[in-house]
Protein backbone atom coordinates (compact mmCIF):
# COMPACT_ATOMS: atom_id res chain seq x y z
CA UNK A 1 0.00 0.00 0.00
CA UNK A 2 1.36 4.14 -1.05
CA UNK A 3 0.29 6.84 0.97
CA UNK A 4 -0.51 10.67 -0.04
CA UNK A 5 -0.71 12.87 2.62
CA UNK A 6 -1.89 16.30 2.06
CA UNK A 7 -1.08 18.71 4.93
CA UNK A 8 -2.02 22.31 5.24
CA UNK A 9 -0.09 25.98 6.59
CA UNK A 10 0.06 29.14 7.06
CA UNK A 11 -3.89 29.34 6.87
CA UNK A 12 -6.82 27.42 6.60
CA UNK A 13 -9.18 27.24 3.63
CA UNK A 14 -6.30 26.68 1.24
CA UNK A 15 -8.03 24.15 -0.81
CA UNK A 16 -6.36 20.63 0.37
CA UNK A 17 -9.53 18.96 -0.08
CA UNK A 18 -9.57 19.96 -3.63
CA UNK A 19 -6.05 19.43 -4.13
CA UNK A 20 -6.28 15.63 -2.73
CA UNK A 21 -9.59 15.12 -4.49
CA UNK A 22 -7.29 16.02 -7.48
CA UNK A 23 -4.31 14.00 -6.84
CA UNK A 24 -6.20 11.14 -6.61
CA UNK A 25 -8.29 12.35 -9.59
CA UNK A 26 -5.15 12.21 -11.41
CA UNK A 27 -3.46 8.87 -9.83
CA UNK A 28 -7.20 6.83 -10.80
CA UNK A 29 -6.18 8.19 -14.71
CA UNK A 30 -2.88 6.46 -14.54
CA UNK A 31 -4.46 3.63 -14.21
CA UNK A 32 -4.31 3.27 -10.35
CA UNK A 33 -6.64 2.12 -7.57
CA UNK A 34 -7.26 5.07 -4.89
CA UNK A 35 -9.11 5.43 -1.66
CA UNK A 36 -9.59 8.54 0.95
CA UNK A 37 -9.10 9.01 3.94
CA UNK A 38 -10.31 13.14 5.50
CA UNK A 39 -8.53 13.59 9.43
CA UNK A 40 -10.44 15.85 11.26
CA UNK A 41 -9.17 16.71 14.35
CA UNK A 42 -12.13 18.19 16.30
CA UNK A 43 -13.37 16.16 19.33
CA UNK A 44 -16.91 15.79 17.75
CA UNK A 45 -17.06 12.00 16.90
CA UNK A 46 -18.93 13.17 13.63
CA UNK A 47 -19.79 16.31 11.74
CA UNK A 48 -23.64 15.31 12.71
CA UNK A 49 -24.49 17.73 14.92
CA UNK A 50 -22.05 20.70 13.59
CA UNK A 51 -24.51 23.71 12.58
CA UNK A 52 -23.60 24.20 8.56
CA UNK A 53 -22.76 27.67 9.57
CA UNK A 54 -20.07 26.05 12.09
CA UNK A 55 -18.68 24.06 9.36
CA UNK A 56 -20.43 23.83 5.85
CA UNK A 57 -22.73 20.94 5.04
CA UNK A 58 -23.07 17.43 6.82
CA UNK A 59 -22.33 15.13 3.62
CA UNK A 60 -24.02 11.89 4.47
CA UNK A 61 -22.11 8.20 2.85
CA UNK A 62 -24.15 4.91 1.71
CA UNK A 63 -23.78 3.39 5.57
CA UNK A 64 -25.33 6.36 7.34
CA UNK A 65 -21.94 8.00 8.02
CA UNK A 66 -22.35 12.13 8.71
CA UNK A 67 -19.23 13.49 7.46
CA UNK A 68 -17.04 16.67 6.41
CA UNK A 69 -18.05 18.05 3.36
CA UNK A 70 -14.82 17.22 1.85
CA UNK A 71 -15.35 12.97 1.44
CA UNK A 72 -18.18 14.82 -1.03
CA UNK A 73 -15.51 16.01 -2.74
CA UNK A 74 -13.15 12.61 -2.98
CA UNK A 75 -16.64 11.00 -4.00
CA UNK A 76 -17.87 13.58 -6.68
CA UNK A 77 -14.34 13.24 -8.16
CA UNK A 78 -13.39 9.88 -7.77
CA UNK A 79 -16.92 8.46 -8.26
CA UNK A 80 -16.15 6.08 -5.06
CA UNK A 81 -18.33 4.69 -2.14
CA UNK A 82 -16.68 6.34 1.14
CA UNK A 83 -17.72 4.75 4.51
CA UNK A 84 -17.91 6.64 7.93
CA UNK A 85 -14.28 5.00 8.50
CA UNK A 86 -12.73 7.36 5.83
CA UNK A 87 -13.29 10.12 7.79
CA UNK A 88 -11.44 10.07 11.13
CA UNK A 89 -11.30 12.29 13.76
CA UNK A 90 -10.07 12.94 17.39
CA UNK A 91 -13.42 12.42 18.91
CA UNK A 92 -13.58 8.82 17.54
CA UNK A 93 -9.82 7.86 18.11
CA UNK A 94 -9.99 8.66 21.58
CA UNK A 95 -13.73 6.77 22.07
CA UNK A 96 -12.05 3.73 20.67
CA UNK A 97 -8.86 3.91 23.26
CA UNK A 98 -11.21 4.94 26.03
CA UNK A 99 -13.48 2.01 25.13
CA UNK A 100 -10.24 -0.54 25.63
CA UNK A 101 -9.28 0.94 28.41
CA UNK A 102 -12.81 -0.09 30.13
CA UNK A 103 -12.58 -3.09 29.15
CA UNK A 104 -9.10 -4.03 30.34
CA UNK A 105 -7.27 -4.43 26.74
CA UNK A 106 -4.55 -2.37 27.72
CA UNK A 107 -4.12 -4.76 30.70
CA UNK A 108 -3.22 -2.11 33.40
CA UNK A 109 -0.90 0.18 31.99
CA UNK A 110 -1.16 3.90 32.03
CA UNK A 111 -2.74 4.63 28.92
CA UNK A 112 -1.01 7.87 27.02
CA UNK A 113 -1.45 9.94 23.95
CA UNK A 114 1.97 8.23 22.93
CA UNK A 115 2.15 5.07 22.31
CA UNK A 116 -2.06 4.58 22.54
CA UNK A 117 -3.18 7.01 20.91
CA UNK A 118 -0.63 7.62 17.67
CA UNK A 119 -0.46 3.52 17.66
CA UNK A 120 -5.17 3.70 17.12
CA UNK A 121 -4.17 6.42 14.87
CA UNK A 122 -1.67 4.10 12.49
CA UNK A 123 -3.59 1.15 13.33
CA UNK A 124 -7.27 2.86 11.94
CA UNK A 125 -5.21 4.25 8.79
CA UNK A 126 -3.84 0.75 7.69
CA UNK A 127 -7.41 -0.75 8.53
CA UNK A 128 -9.49 1.58 6.25
CA UNK A 129 -6.85 2.06 3.68
CA UNK A 130 -7.11 -1.84 2.46
CA UNK A 131 -11.07 -1.57 1.97
CA UNK A 132 -11.94 -0.82 -1.31
CA UNK A 133 -14.23 1.99 -2.38
CA UNK A 134 -14.39 1.24 -6.27
CA UNK A 135 -16.69 -1.75 -6.12
CA UNK A 136 -13.49 -4.17 -6.92
CA UNK A 137 -12.04 -7.31 -5.16
CA UNK A 138 -8.98 -6.57 -3.31
CA UNK A 139 -7.15 -3.66 -1.50
CA UNK A 140 -6.58 -0.19 -3.55
CA UNK A 141 -2.75 0.99 -4.82
CA UNK A 142 -2.81 4.25 -2.89
CA UNK A 143 -4.61 6.37 -0.17
CA UNK A 144 -4.75 9.78 -0.53
CA UNK A 145 -4.55 10.89 3.76
CA UNK A 146 -5.92 14.82 4.23
CA UNK A 147 -4.99 16.00 7.29
CA UNK A 148 -7.64 18.79 8.39
CA UNK A 149 -6.45 22.42 9.90
CA UNK A 150 -3.25 23.72 9.83
CA UNK A 151 0.36 23.03 10.51
CA UNK A 152 1.17 24.31 14.10
CA UNK A 153 -2.70 23.90 15.48
CA UNK A 154 -2.96 22.08 18.93
CA UNK A 155 -5.64 20.05 18.08
CA UNK A 156 -4.03 18.17 15.47
CA UNK A 157 -0.54 17.23 17.63
CA UNK A 158 -1.27 13.32 18.12
CA UNK A 159 -2.24 12.71 14.44
CA UNK A 160 1.16 14.50 13.48
CA UNK A 161 2.98 12.64 15.83
CA UNK A 162 1.44 9.32 13.99
CA UNK A 163 1.87 9.94 10.94
CA UNK A 164 5.69 10.90 11.71
CA UNK A 165 5.82 7.66 12.87
CA UNK A 166 3.72 6.18 9.94
CA UNK A 167 5.87 7.52 7.14
CA UNK A 168 9.11 5.97 8.97
CA UNK A 169 7.21 2.91 9.58
CA UNK A 170 5.99 2.28 5.94
CA UNK A 171 9.31 3.38 4.93
CA UNK A 172 10.86 5.62 1.78
CA UNK A 173 9.00 4.63 -1.22
CA UNK A 174 5.81 4.02 -0.02
CA UNK A 175 4.92 7.49 1.53
CA UNK A 176 4.56 10.74 -0.20
CA UNK A 177 3.64 14.29 1.59
CA UNK A 178 2.34 17.07 -0.20
CA UNK A 179 2.30 20.49 1.65
CA UNK A 180 -0.22 23.23 0.45
CA UNK A 181 0.69 26.77 1.42
CA UNK A 182 0.27 30.36 0.74
CA UNK A 183 2.61 32.24 -1.60
CA UNK A 184 0.52 35.93 -1.03
CA UNK A 185 1.05 38.64 -2.94
CA UNK A 186 1.28 41.85 -1.41
CA UNK A 187 -0.28 44.70 -3.32
CA UNK A 188 2.12 47.38 -2.05
CA UNK A 189 5.50 45.90 -4.12
CA UNK A 190 3.29 43.19 -6.09
CA UNK A 191 5.93 40.61 -4.95
CA UNK A 192 5.22 36.70 -4.29
CA UNK A 193 6.50 36.35 -0.89
CA UNK A 194 7.79 33.08 0.58
CA UNK A 195 8.37 33.69 3.92
CA UNK A 196 4.84 32.54 5.31
CA UNK A 197 5.86 28.97 3.50
CA UNK A 198 9.36 28.90 4.30
CA UNK A 199 7.97 28.83 7.98
CA UNK A 200 5.19 26.45 7.80
CA UNK A 201 7.82 23.77 6.22
CA UNK A 202 10.21 24.60 8.93
CA UNK A 203 7.50 23.93 11.49
CA UNK A 204 5.94 20.46 9.55
CA UNK A 205 9.84 19.35 9.39
CA UNK A 206 10.35 20.22 13.76
CA UNK A 207 7.30 17.90 13.93
CA UNK A 208 8.89 15.16 12.17
CA UNK A 209 7.72 15.15 8.66
CA UNK A 210 9.50 16.48 5.38
CA UNK A 211 7.35 17.59 2.57
CA UNK A 212 8.30 16.02 -0.71
CA UNK A 213 6.01 18.46 -2.98
CA UNK A 214 4.92 21.74 -2.54
CA UNK A 215 1.84 23.34 -3.53
CA UNK A 216 1.71 26.63 -3.59
CA UNK A 217 -1.87 28.41 -3.72
CA UNK A 218 -1.37 32.28 -5.05
CA UNK A 219 -3.09 34.77 -7.48
CA UNK A 220 -0.47 33.64 -10.29
CA UNK A 221 1.39 30.72 -11.26
CA UNK A 222 5.23 30.88 -9.30
CA UNK A 223 7.85 32.82 -10.71
CA UNK A 224 11.23 31.02 -11.30
CA UNK A 225 13.61 32.98 -8.90
CA UNK A 226 10.26 32.12 -6.46
CA UNK A 227 10.18 28.98 -7.10
CA UNK A 228 14.56 28.45 -6.81
CA UNK A 229 13.42 30.20 -3.43
CA UNK A 230 11.24 28.22 -2.08
CA UNK A 231 13.24 24.89 -3.16
CA UNK A 232 16.75 25.64 -1.21
CA UNK A 233 15.33 27.18 1.99
CA UNK A 234 12.60 24.39 2.45
CA UNK A 235 14.84 21.64 1.01
CA UNK A 236 11.98 20.33 -1.93
CA UNK A 237 13.74 20.28 -5.71
CA UNK A 238 12.47 22.63 -8.11
CA UNK A 239 10.26 20.33 -10.30
CA UNK A 240 8.25 19.44 -7.24
CA UNK A 241 7.22 22.59 -6.26
CA UNK A 242 3.90 23.33 -8.43
CA UNK A 243 1.32 26.23 -8.41
CA UNK A 244 -1.71 25.93 -7.51
CA UNK A 245 -3.19 29.82 -8.79
CA UNK A 246 -6.33 30.99 -8.91
CA UNK A 247 -8.55 29.26 -11.35
CA UNK A 248 -12.27 29.93 -12.84
CA UNK A 249 -13.33 26.49 -11.04
CA UNK A 250 -11.84 23.50 -9.10
CA UNK A 251 -12.96 21.34 -12.38
CA UNK A 252 -9.46 22.90 -13.63
CA UNK A 253 -7.34 21.61 -10.46
CA UNK A 254 -6.70 18.40 -11.85
CA UNK A 255 -5.36 19.75 -14.99
CA UNK A 256 -3.34 22.61 -13.48
CA UNK A 257 -1.67 19.65 -11.39
CA UNK A 258 -1.29 17.69 -14.48
CA UNK A 259 0.10 19.86 -16.62
CA UNK A 260 2.57 20.70 -14.03
CA UNK A 261 3.39 17.00 -14.03
CA UNK A 262 2.73 16.62 -10.24
CA UNK A 263 1.08 13.23 -10.87
CA UNK A 264 4.83 12.58 -12.25
CA UNK A 265 6.09 13.67 -9.23
CA UNK A 266 4.30 11.68 -6.56
CA UNK A 267 4.45 8.31 -8.68
CA UNK A 268 8.58 8.77 -8.41
CA UNK A 269 8.17 9.68 -4.81
CA UNK A 270 6.02 6.12 -4.46
CA UNK A 271 7.78 3.84 -6.74
CA UNK A 272 5.05 3.46 -9.08
CA UNK A 273 6.27 5.01 -12.42
CA UNK A 274 6.66 1.29 -13.63
CA UNK A 275 3.10 0.27 -12.70
CA UNK A 276 1.06 3.63 -14.25
CA UNK A 277 0.39 4.26 -17.69
CA UNK A 278 0.10 7.64 -19.02
CA UNK A 279 -2.44 9.54 -17.41
CA UNK A 280 -5.41 9.96 -19.34
CA UNK A 281 -8.05 12.64 -18.57
CA UNK A 282 -9.97 13.38 -22.07
CA UNK A 283 -13.35 13.20 -20.59
CA UNK A 284 -12.47 15.44 -17.38
CA UNK A 285 -10.56 17.94 -20.13
CA UNK A 286 -13.54 18.14 -22.26
CA UNK A 287 -16.50 18.32 -19.54
CA UNK A 288 -13.96 21.38 -17.85
CA UNK A 289 -14.02 23.01 -21.69
CA UNK A 290 -17.87 22.83 -21.99
CA UNK A 291 -18.71 24.29 -18.67
CA UNK A 292 -16.15 27.15 -19.87
CA UNK A 293 -17.60 27.50 -22.67
CA UNK A 294 -21.52 27.89 -21.30
CA UNK A 295 -23.44 30.81 -22.44
CA UNK A 296 -27.18 30.48 -22.18
CA UNK A 297 -28.29 31.29 -18.36
CA UNK A 298 -30.75 28.85 -16.76
CA UNK A 299 -31.62 30.86 -13.65
CA UNK A 300 -32.42 28.56 -9.76
CA UNK A 301 -33.91 30.11 -7.09
CA UNK A 302 -32.85 28.57 -3.87
CA UNK A 303 -34.87 29.48 -0.92
CA UNK A 304 -32.98 28.30 2.07
CA UNK A 305 -31.70 29.42 5.53
CA UNK A 306 -28.77 29.22 5.12
CA UNK A 307 -28.16 31.21 2.41
CA UNK A 308 -25.00 33.79 3.50
CA UNK A 309 -22.79 30.70 3.26
CA UNK A 310 -22.84 28.66 -0.09
CA UNK A 311 -21.04 25.56 1.69
CA UNK A 312 -24.15 24.67 3.42
CA UNK A 313 -25.49 23.74 0.08
CA UNK A 314 -22.17 22.48 -1.09
CA UNK A 315 -23.71 19.35 -2.44
CA UNK A 316 -27.00 20.63 -3.98
CA UNK A 317 -25.22 23.22 -5.61
CA UNK A 318 -22.68 20.40 -7.22
CA UNK A 319 -25.33 18.79 -8.05
CA UNK A 320 -27.38 21.84 -10.07
CA UNK A 321 -24.14 22.40 -11.92
CA UNK A 322 -23.50 18.75 -13.25
CA UNK A 323 -26.97 18.52 -14.25
CA UNK A 324 -26.60 22.30 -16.01
CA UNK A 325 -23.69 21.30 -17.55
CA UNK A 326 -25.53 18.12 -18.87
CA UNK A 327 -28.15 20.32 -20.52
CA UNK A 328 -25.21 22.86 -21.83
CA UNK A 329 -26.77 25.64 -19.84
CA UNK A 330 -25.16 27.88 -17.56
CA UNK A 331 -26.15 27.74 -13.99
CA UNK A 332 -27.17 31.00 -12.48
CA UNK A 333 -28.53 30.34 -8.84
CA UNK A 334 -30.42 32.96 -7.19
CA UNK A 335 -29.74 33.02 -3.43
CA UNK A 336 -33.34 33.84 -1.46
CA UNK A 337 -33.03 33.98 1.92
CA UNK A 338 -37.07 32.11 2.85
CA UNK A 339 -37.00 34.66 5.61
CA UNK A 340 -37.53 37.61 3.52
CA UNK A 341 -40.58 36.28 1.84
CA UNK A 342 -42.79 36.64 4.40
CA UNK A 343 -45.18 39.11 5.56
CA UNK A 344 -43.29 39.96 8.77
CA UNK A 345 -40.08 41.32 6.92
CA UNK A 346 -42.91 42.97 4.17
CA UNK A 347 -43.69 45.11 7.23
CA UNK A 348 -40.07 45.59 8.62
CA UNK A 349 -37.63 45.85 5.36
CA UNK A 350 -40.22 45.90 2.31
CA UNK A 351 -36.94 46.45 0.14
CA UNK A 352 -35.55 43.44 1.12
CA UNK A 353 -38.89 41.87 0.90
CA UNK A 354 -39.52 42.73 -2.27
CA UNK A 355 -35.86 41.88 -3.37
CA UNK A 356 -36.61 38.40 -2.29
CA UNK A 357 -39.79 38.07 -4.65
CA UNK A 358 -38.46 39.65 -7.33
CA UNK A 359 -35.59 37.20 -7.19
CA UNK A 360 -38.09 34.26 -7.14
CA UNK A 361 -40.50 35.03 -9.84
CA UNK A 362 -37.57 35.75 -12.10
CA UNK A 363 -36.05 32.51 -11.75
CA UNK A 364 -36.66 29.53 -14.24
CA UNK A 365 -36.85 27.01 -11.33
CA UNK A 366 -37.26 26.66 -8.03
CA UNK A 367 -35.44 24.46 -5.43
CA UNK A 368 -36.68 24.47 -1.59
CA UNK A 369 -33.38 22.33 -0.09
CA UNK A 370 -33.36 20.61 3.32
CA UNK A 371 -32.80 21.82 6.91
CA UNK A 372 -33.39 22.01 10.82
CA UNK A 373 -35.25 24.58 12.36
CA UNK A 374 -38.42 26.84 12.09
CA UNK A 375 -36.26 29.93 10.84
CA UNK A 376 -37.44 30.93 7.32
CA UNK A 377 -39.93 28.22 7.21
CA UNK A 378 -43.49 30.10 6.08
CA UNK A 379 -41.00 32.05 3.33
CA UNK A 380 -40.43 28.08 2.04
CA UNK A 381 -43.94 27.53 1.99
CA UNK A 382 -45.29 30.57 0.65
CA UNK A 383 -41.99 29.95 -2.58
CA UNK A 384 -43.42 26.56 -2.86
CA UNK A 385 -47.31 28.16 -3.46
CA UNK A 386 -45.56 30.40 -5.90
CA UNK A 387 -44.21 27.61 -8.00
CA UNK A 388 -47.01 25.74 -7.49
CA UNK A 389 -49.76 27.87 -8.71
CA UNK A 390 -47.72 29.22 -11.65
CA UNK A 391 -46.25 26.43 -12.99
CA UNK A 392 -42.34 27.20 -12.14
CA UNK A 393 -40.23 23.54 -12.32
CA UNK A 394 -40.21 22.83 -7.96
CA UNK A 395 -37.92 20.64 -6.34
CA UNK A 396 -38.19 20.11 -2.58
CA UNK A 397 -35.51 17.56 -1.03
CA UNK A 398 -35.96 16.30 2.49
CA UNK A 399 -37.91 19.21 4.79
CA UNK A 400 -38.68 21.08 1.07
CA UNK A 401 -41.07 17.91 0.07
CA UNK A 402 -42.53 17.82 3.63
CA UNK A 403 -42.83 21.49 3.31
CA UNK A 404 -44.97 21.40 -0.33
CA UNK A 405 -47.47 18.36 1.82
CA UNK A 406 -48.26 20.79 4.49
CA UNK A 407 -48.48 23.87 1.84
CA UNK A 408 -51.20 21.55 -0.29
CA UNK A 409 -52.86 20.49 2.91
CA UNK A 410 -53.37 24.08 3.63
CA UNK A 411 -54.24 25.64 0.23
CA UNK A 412 -56.00 22.74 -1.48
CA UNK A 413 -57.56 20.59 1.77
CA UNK A 414 -58.72 23.57 3.54
CA UNK A 415 -56.38 22.67 6.55
CA UNK A 416 -55.44 26.28 7.97
CA UNK A 417 -53.17 24.79 10.69
CA UNK A 418 -51.44 22.10 8.76
CA UNK A 419 -47.94 21.79 9.61
CA UNK A 420 -44.89 19.38 10.94
CA UNK A 421 -44.96 18.71 14.77
CA UNK A 422 -40.99 19.66 14.74
CA UNK A 423 -42.61 23.23 14.44
CA UNK A 424 -46.13 22.98 16.05
CA UNK A 425 -46.28 20.34 18.44
CA UNK A 426 -49.57 20.61 19.23
CA UNK A 427 -51.55 21.07 15.43
CA UNK A 428 -54.77 19.19 14.78
CA UNK A 429 -53.59 18.40 11.06
CA UNK A 430 -50.12 17.04 11.89
CA UNK A 431 -49.06 16.78 7.79
CA UNK A 432 -45.78 15.40 8.96
CA UNK A 433 -44.59 13.67 11.93
CA UNK A 434 -42.23 12.50 14.51
CA UNK A 435 -40.57 8.91 13.26
CA UNK A 436 -41.44 6.33 15.76
CA UNK A 437 -37.53 5.09 16.24
CA UNK A 438 -36.40 8.36 16.36
CA UNK A 439 -34.53 9.73 19.63
CA UNK A 440 -36.43 12.09 21.70
CA UNK A 441 -33.01 12.54 23.74
CA UNK A 442 -29.98 12.13 21.51
CA UNK A 443 -29.63 14.16 18.57
CA UNK A 444 -26.01 12.69 17.27
CA UNK A 445 -26.29 10.01 14.66
CA UNK A 446 -30.15 9.00 15.92
CA UNK A 447 -32.02 10.43 12.36
CA UNK A 448 -33.22 7.73 9.57
CA UNK A 449 -29.95 8.11 7.80
CA UNK A 450 -27.90 6.29 4.84
CA UNK A 451 -28.83 4.75 1.86
CA UNK A 452 -32.38 3.41 1.70
CA UNK A 453 -34.69 1.95 -1.04
CA UNK A 454 -37.51 3.75 -2.54
CA UNK A 455 -40.02 1.41 -4.51
CA UNK A 456 -42.21 3.57 -7.50
CA UNK A 457 -45.87 2.74 -7.29
CA UNK A 458 -46.30 4.77 -10.64
CA UNK A 459 -44.41 3.42 -13.45
CA UNK A 460 -45.01 6.22 -16.01
CA UNK A 461 -44.52 9.31 -13.30
CA UNK A 462 -41.62 11.94 -14.49
CA UNK A 463 -39.71 10.68 -11.42
CA UNK A 464 -39.16 7.01 -12.68
CA UNK A 465 -38.96 7.83 -16.18
CA UNK A 466 -36.24 9.99 -14.87
CA UNK A 467 -34.25 7.32 -13.19
CA UNK A 468 -34.66 5.07 -16.46
CA UNK A 469 -37.82 3.13 -15.93
CA UNK A 470 -36.34 1.78 -12.90
CA UNK A 471 -38.86 -0.02 -10.42
CA UNK A 472 -36.37 1.37 -7.54
CA UNK A 473 -34.10 3.42 -6.50
CA UNK A 474 -31.60 3.93 -3.47
CA UNK A 475 -30.69 7.07 -2.35
CA UNK A 476 -29.28 8.48 1.08
CA UNK A 477 -31.25 9.93 3.63
CA UNK A 478 -31.11 12.26 6.75
CA UNK A 479 -34.36 12.80 8.50
CA UNK A 480 -36.49 12.94 11.80
CA UNK A 481 -39.67 13.59 11.01
CA UNK A 482 -42.09 11.89 7.52
CA UNK A 483 -45.13 12.56 5.96
CA UNK A 484 -48.16 11.13 8.42
CA UNK A 485 -49.52 7.84 6.54
CA UNK A 486 -52.67 8.93 7.92
CA UNK A 487 -53.12 11.54 5.37
CA UNK A 488 -51.66 10.06 2.66
CA UNK A 489 -55.30 8.85 0.65
CA UNK A 490 -56.64 12.62 1.34
CA UNK A 491 -53.87 14.21 -0.21
CA UNK A 492 -53.22 11.98 -2.68
CA UNK A 493 -57.32 11.88 -4.27
CA UNK A 494 -56.79 16.07 -3.79
CA UNK A 495 -54.58 15.47 -6.69
CA UNK A 496 -50.81 15.20 -4.88
CA UNK A 497 -49.04 11.74 -5.70
CA UNK A 498 -47.14 9.58 -3.65
CA UNK A 499 -45.35 8.33 -6.82
CA UNK A 500 -42.57 6.63 -4.77
CA UNK A 501 -42.55 4.69 -0.98
CA UNK A 502 -40.16 2.63 1.34
CA UNK A 503 -40.91 -1.03 1.49
CA UNK A 504 -43.34 -0.72 3.89
CA UNK A 505 -45.53 1.54 2.02
CA UNK A 506 -46.44 3.66 4.85
CA UNK A 507 -43.06 5.86 4.32
CA UNK A 508 -43.61 7.99 1.40
CA UNK A 509 -40.24 9.28 -0.31
CA UNK A 510 -41.29 10.57 -3.37
CA UNK A 511 -44.37 13.25 -4.05
CA UNK A 512 -45.35 14.73 -7.36
CA UNK A 513 -47.91 16.79 -8.77
CA UNK A 514 -50.65 16.48 -11.19
CA UNK A 515 -50.82 18.79 -14.49
CA UNK A 516 -47.28 20.55 -13.53
CA UNK A 517 -44.38 20.80 -15.61
CA UNK A 518 -42.35 19.75 -12.42
CA UNK A 519 -43.13 19.66 -9.04
CA UNK A 520 -41.60 16.86 -7.54
CA UNK A 521 -40.80 16.63 -3.57
CA UNK A 522 -38.57 13.81 -2.24
CA UNK A 523 -37.74 12.49 1.11
CA UNK A 524 -34.58 11.69 0.55
CA UNK A 525 -31.26 13.53 -0.61
CA UNK A 526 -30.07 13.18 -4.21
CA UNK A 527 -27.56 15.55 -4.52
CA UNK A 528 -24.93 13.18 -2.54
CA UNK A 529 -24.72 10.37 -5.32
CA UNK A 530 -24.65 13.02 -8.24
CA UNK A 531 -21.27 13.02 -10.12
CA UNK A 532 -19.82 15.39 -12.47
CA UNK A 533 -20.11 12.77 -15.56
CA UNK A 534 -23.48 11.38 -14.28
CA UNK A 535 -25.70 13.61 -12.72
CA UNK A 536 -28.98 13.32 -10.25
CA UNK A 537 -31.76 12.56 -12.25
CA UNK A 538 -33.93 14.73 -10.32
CA UNK A 539 -31.61 17.66 -10.58
CA UNK A 540 -31.18 17.13 -13.63
CA UNK A 541 -35.33 16.87 -14.27
CA UNK A 542 -35.05 20.08 -12.92
CA UNK A 543 -32.34 21.96 -15.45
CA UNK A 544 -34.12 20.67 -18.19
CA UNK A 545 -38.05 21.44 -16.90
CA UNK A 546 -36.33 25.14 -16.09
CA UNK A 547 -34.88 24.65 -20.07
CA UNK A 548 -37.67 23.89 -21.29
CA UNK A 549 -36.02 20.65 -22.56
CA UNK A 550 -37.91 17.94 -19.93
CA UNK A 551 -39.88 16.36 -22.52
CA UNK A 552 -37.06 15.56 -24.41
CA UNK A 553 -35.54 13.76 -21.19
CA UNK A 554 -38.35 12.08 -20.64
CA UNK A 555 -38.82 10.45 -24.04
CA UNK A 556 -35.18 9.77 -24.20
CA UNK A 557 -35.28 7.95 -20.53
CA UNK A 558 -38.68 6.05 -21.38
CA UNK A 559 -36.96 3.83 -24.27
CA UNK A 560 -34.78 0.79 -23.50
CA UNK A 561 -31.37 0.83 -22.79
CA UNK A 562 -29.17 3.79 -24.12
CA UNK A 563 -31.11 6.29 -26.14
CA UNK A 564 -29.34 9.34 -28.10
CA UNK A 565 -30.70 12.42 -27.33
CA UNK A 566 -29.87 15.40 -29.88
CA UNK A 567 -30.09 19.32 -29.91
CA UNK A 568 -30.85 19.29 -25.84
CA UNK A 569 -29.71 23.01 -25.46
CA UNK A 570 -29.67 26.02 -27.88
CA UNK A 571 -30.60 23.23 -31.14
CA UNK A 572 -27.17 21.74 -30.86
CA UNK A 573 -26.88 18.06 -31.71
CA UNK A 574 -24.74 17.38 -28.45
CA UNK A 575 -24.67 13.26 -28.87
CA UNK A 576 -25.22 12.70 -25.53
CA UNK A 577 -26.98 9.58 -23.93
CA UNK A 578 -29.30 8.93 -21.30
CA UNK A 579 -28.89 5.87 -19.01
CA UNK A 580 -30.32 4.45 -15.12
CA UNK A 581 -31.02 8.06 -14.46
CA UNK A 582 -27.86 9.64 -15.83
CA UNK A 583 -26.46 11.45 -18.41
CA UNK A 584 -23.74 9.97 -20.75
CA UNK A 585 -21.83 11.44 -23.81
CA UNK A 586 -20.15 9.80 -26.88
CA UNK A 587 -16.77 11.81 -26.80
CA UNK A 588 -18.23 15.19 -25.45
CA UNK A 589 -16.45 14.26 -21.71
CA UNK A 590 -19.53 12.87 -20.18
CA UNK A 591 -18.84 8.89 -18.77
CA UNK A 592 -19.99 6.70 -21.07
Amino acid sequence: MKYVLVTGGVVSGLGKGVTASSIGLLLQACGLRVTSIKIDPYLNTDAGTMSPFEHGEVFVLDDGGEVDLDLGNYERFLDSTLTRDNNLTTGKIYQSVIDKERKGDYLGRTVQVVPHITDAIQEWIERVANVPVDGKEGPPDVCVIELGGTIGDIESMPFIEALGQFSYKVGPGNFCLVHVSLVPVLSVVGEQKTKPTQHSVRELRSLGLTPNILACRSTKALEENVKTKLSQFCHVPEENIVTLYDVPNIWHVPLLLRDQKAHGAILKELNLLGKAVEADVTEWTERTKIYDSLQDPVRIAMVGKYTGLTDSYLSVLKALLHASVACHKKLVVEWVAASDLEEITAHETPDVHKAAWDLLKGADGILVPGGFGDRGVQGKILATKYARENQVPFLGICLGMQLAVVEFARSILGYKDANSTEFEPETSSPCVIFMPEGSTTHMGGTMRLGSRRTHFQVPDCKSAKLYGNAKYVDERHRHRYEVNPDMISEIENAGLSFVGKDGTGRRMEIVELQNHPYFVGVQFHPEFKSRPGKPSALFLGLIAAASGCLEAVLQASGKINKVLINGMANGTAMGKFYQNGNVYSNGNGLHH
